[in-house]
């Protein structure tokens, strides 16, 4: 892409160094941020990692624990429906390099049965326990994917500008220096051709001139 020419000025090439000194620090910050978050969400992604794998098998436990409950106690939505809806959970947000991380803050409540006792067995209490774990590790989950996420997409706009910067910015603004520094020299040495000669004519003038 063509760079816009600009006019061989000093005052504009004091305000085009400027101007590339300030995005050669905005590189700089932009550059420490993305690694800053990068570091951040990398070790997101292994609590990710982890939380999976742990929240796979406590699914698989509590699956195979409801389909024996359901075989020895028939269908249980009905049990089910006693169960009452858990709102114990509450977000605040947190900033690294200026992305907003959630926090979720779950109030955890000891484990109440609430359907009757004497209409059911072990199974279904085991069942219980293991969608209450379930529960609890997919709060975790959300929380530190939804962090990943954010980190990931504040990632990208980071490089995006660095490369930005770095590519396109930093370039045209040194394009313009080196265009007028050299447009100012051939100015000055122009200048100084001509001060030359006039001042040699003025010589040349006096010399051939009589006394007197």
């Amino acid at each position: 892409m063509a760079n816009k020419q600009v006019f061989p000025t000093k005052g504009n090439l004091i305000a085009s160094k400027k101007s590339n000194s300030l995005a050669k620090m905005g590189y700089e910050l932009m550059d420490r941020k993305r690694n800053i978050l990068t570091r951040e969400m990398m070790e997101l992604v292994e609590d990710v990692r982890m939380l999976r794998e742990q929240i796979t098998d406590t699914y698989q436990r509590a699956y195979q624990a409801l389909q024996e409950a359901n075989m020895t106690q028939g269908v249980i939505s009905d049990l089910a429906e006693a169960i009452p809806i858990d709102n114990g959970i509450r977000i605040t947000y947190h900033s690294v390099m200026g992305v907003e991380i959630p926090k979720l803050h779950y109030e955890q409540k000891d484990m109440v049965f609430c359907y009757g006792m004497e209409l059911t067995n072990s199974k279904l209490d085991y069942a219980y326990q293991c969608f209450h774990e379930v529960k609890k590790l997919t709060v975790t989950l959300v929380e530190v994917e939804n962090g990943v996420y954010r980190l990931a997409n504040a990632i990208r706009k980071s490089q995006k500008r660095a490369n930005a910067l770095k590519n396109i910015v930093i370039p045209g603004f040194e394009h313009d220096i080196k265009f007028i520094s050299e447009a100012l020299e051939e100015k000055e040495r122009e200048e100084f051709s001509r001060q030359k000669v006039i001042k040699n004519t003025k010589m040349k003038q006096q010399a051939s001139s009589p006394e007197g």
